[in-house]
């Protein structure tokens, strides 16, 4: 079968120049970032192509180089599936072989934007990606040409962290801006049965294409000095404060998704739609979500908590996005910090003992162990996993919990007591009793 490329695919957009550079080329800023970008230019216009750069591994960048970088996003609903081959990028780099392509990149006045989906563990002076950003920012200094980074990240108040984290190794730069941002679609990693959906309805292979959901969302802080494109054109929302729509995502719809991960990878539920359908799981999601997530949340103005709870779990229960629990339960010493640990402080603050949210911890701690209920080994696939498996009382790792979060006792205790119940009886077990 022929592959995707410039000669087999008509009508894919052509960009007119490289304004816009973006660090980690996963399949979430290729099923998000460039989606609204490749809109932008078409309703907005603009020299606003991507140069992505993938920091260490080219399993996605090569595939990409082959086919003229073009890819396709499928956004599959039930059986429902609708292609699109985007052409929005302009170059393709390897950190880890190219650092100074890359620095003369983020140095060049064209650039305007640079946007990042790094992980939350990259957001450090001494990982490699951000080495790179910093070094690229010391070269543009030169020029003083205005520039915003563009955190795409699920991390609170994202923005802000990367502002101190440049600021920190650099000092005040004004020609920098750095927009705090809410980004919002489910994009599971591909799989052999994504390349041939692709396959079929595409009638070429394309070894780079992502599948994702309908629903996409992103809210911008609107503070670009070097210009942006029309992404509120594009359907993005452009505001004044992000903070409301992030802490909405990062509590609700993440913190639910981690739950549903580590509950259903204990209970044997390989993907997320799969851990919604246990007995007795979506009763206890909605108690998650209503008794504990909602009452520390100010959702923006116009937007029903319960309406969007509803509207999280009718995404979650997709079945085409086949997101593996696993993928979801990765790095939950970064995550649950932002998605669940806050979560807890607010109810104790309020003094309620949140008895779902400790249900989601128990679970993690039971996960980190490496075991399902029925025995069956379970990767932890984590930067701190060494520590985590070394650690007598989870509670007492600091690099994970707040200071003091393992002397309340009437916390402590429920957690033991989900603890207990989670071993003797297992998930399933644990909520049947709850149904």
């Amino acid at each position: 079968m022929e592959r995707l490329s410039r000669a087999t695919a008509s009508g894919a957009l052509t960009p007119t120049g490289t304004g816009i550079v973006h660090l980690g080329l996963g399949a979430f800023h290729r099923a998000h970032q460039a989606v609204f970008t490749e809109d932008a230019i078409v309703k907005g216009g603009g020299d606003w192509g991507i140069a992505a750069v993938a920091p260490r591994s080219r399993a996605v960048l090569d595939p990409l180089l082959e086919q003229d970088l073009l890819y396709s996003v499928l956004t599959v609903d039930g059986e429902r599936v609708s292609p699109r081959v985007l052409g929005v990028h302009t170059q393709g780099l390897h950190a880890a072989s190219q650092p100074e392509a890359v620095e003369r990149l983020l140095a060049d006045p064209a650039v305007r934007v640079v946007t990042l989906t790094v992980t939350e563990k990259a957001y450090r002076a001494d990982a490699p990606v951000m080495r790179l950003l910093l070094s690229g920012l010391r070269a543009r200094a030169a020029t003083q040409a205005p520039i915003a980074l563009v955190s795409c990240d699920n991390l609170p108040s994202n923005g802000r962290r990367l502002r101190e984290l440049v600021t920190a190794e650099l000092g005040t730069a004004d020609f920098v801006s750095f927009p705090s941002t809410m980004v919002d679609r489910i994009v599971p990693a591909s799989t052999d049965a994504t390349y041939a959906t692709a396959r079929n309805v595409l009638g070429l292979e394309d070894r780079a294409t992502v599948a994702a959901e309908p629903f996409s969302q992103w809210v911008i802080e609107d503070d670009f000095p070097g210009g942006r494109p029309a992404w509120d054109l594009a359907g993005a929302i452009l505001t004044d404060d992000v903070a409301p729509w992030e802490g909405l995502k990062l509590r609700m719809l993440l913190g639910a998704h981690s739950a549903l991960a580590y509950l259903g990878a204990l209970a044997g539920a390989p993907t997320i739609d799969r851990a919604l359908e246990l007995p007795g799981m979506r009763a206890a999601m909605e108690r998650f979500i209503r008794t504990d997530i909602a009452p520390t949340l100010s959702p923006p103005e116009g937007l029903s908590l319960q309406r969007y709870g509803e509207s999280v779990l009718e995404r979650f229960a997709n079945p085409a996005l086949r997101h593996r629990t696993l993928q979801v339960a990765m790095d939950g010493s970064q995550k649950l910090p932002q998605r669940l640990l806050g979560t807890i402080a607010d109810r104790r603050a309020a003094g309620s003992v949140p008895v779902y949210a400790t249900l989601v911890l128990a679970a993690w701690m039971r996960f980190v162990r490496g075991a399902a209920d029925d025995g069956t080994p379970l990767p932890l696939d984590d930067p701190l996993a060494d520590r985590l498996r070394a650690t007598p009382s989870l509670l007492e790792l600091d690099a994970v919990f707040p200071p003091g979060f393992a002397d309340d006792a009437e916390l402590r205790a429920q957690l033991d007591s989900w603890s207990r119940e989670l071993d003797r009886h297992g998930v399933l077990g644990t909520l049947e009793a709850l149904r």
